[in-house]
């Protein structure tokens, strides 16, 4: 058994050297989202939430940006950065929150209902980002509807985190039907089993989680306000409800402490589908490029430079 573990990390060794060659060759920056693998983490030059991996990629000095996350994360690197190569090293790497609006959907409800300011979670696609008045991430959504005050205000896709901040401002948004089926899955069940198994632990939880949930939690941030809550609380053991992959930079930075995941539903399969062979080899052919069309990626960037600002 340790030997096959041995051979593993050895191969694991072996891609990571390579990769290490192929970007200096290609004058290319990785940036890895904290739900990646954690060999994923390892070789980034960079690894952040939403907001952190947008603000690295609209100031990054490389000619080519790997993006190791999903579609979207990539398309904003694009559109940030246009004179970049920027590369998602698994093509069918998707969001099913970001599929549950398109632009079209949006077009008809801005008709319905006019006047309406669109407030866009940046976990969407570039043409919903172009239809939208202002993106956010989870770490500064409750920032940018504050920024809108007295507007009529309809928030997508994440009816999550929608809520979320409505009731940390008290006050009405209009909700788009979409959730992340990752947090999603996280029941209340989850969180009393995880209390009952460790009553002295702190319950952190994403946004994106139920509102059930986050009536439960005793702290609810973005995946970056997590980490940096654990790092500074004088907690030592914490239930995590936010996908799997935040633990191995939680027990990075905090060494010490002690993290229960809230569920073992919680794994997202598409963050999952980047392996260290995948950016080998899209490092080597410089594939899949992520590219968007200039009369979307000029309305989008408007939305995200907003977001930026504040």
């Amino acid at each position: 058994m340790e030997h096959g573990r041995g051979m593993t990390e050895g191969l694991c060794q072996a891609l990571a050297e390579e990769i290490e060659i192929l970007k200096k060759e290609r004058k290319a920056v990785i940036l890895a989202h904290y739900y990646q693998r954690p060999e994923i983490q390892d070789i980034a030059d960079f690894v952040g939430d939403s907001l952190q991996l947008s603000q690295r990629a609209a100031i990054i000095d490389a000619e080519v940006i790997v993006l190791c996350g999903v579609h979207f994360m990539a398309e904003s690197a694009a559109i940030l950065a246009p004179d970049k190569v920027v590369i998602l090293p698994e093509a069918n790497a998707g969001c099913p929150m970001a599929d549950m609006v398109d632009a079209e959907g949006l077009r008809a409800y801005k008709k319905r209902v006019p006047g309406v300011k669109v407030v866009c979670y940046v976990n969407s696609s570039a043409e919903v980002k172009a239809e939208s008045d202002i993106c956010c991430t989870s770490s500064n959504a409750v920032k940018v509807v504050q920024s809108l005050q007295g507007q009529d205000i309809l928030f997508i896709p994440d009816e999550n985190l929608g809520r979320y901040v409505a009731r940390i401002l008290g006050q009405t948004l209009q909700l788009w039907p979409g959730y992340c089926k990752t947090h999603d899955r996280l029941t209340k069940e989850d969180i009393l089993k995880a209390r009952k198994e460790h009553p002295l632990a702190k319950v952190i939880v994403h946004p994106e989680c139920r509102e059930e949930i986050c009536q439960e939690a005793d702290y609810i941030s973005s995946t970056a306000g997590l980490i940096a809550y654990a790092q500074n609380s004088e907690s030592h053991d914490f239930i995590v409800g936010t996908e799997s992959g935040i633990l191995h930079r939680l027990y990075q930075v905090c060494p010490d402490k002690e993290f229960h995941l809230a569920s073992e539903r919680l794994v997202c399969p598409n963050m999952k589908l980047t392996t260290l062979a995948k950016v080998r080899d899209a490092l080597i052919a410089l594939s899949p490029r992520i590219t968007v069309k200039e009369e979307i990626r000029v309305k989008a960037k408007e939305a995200l430079e907003r977001m930026l600002a504040l």
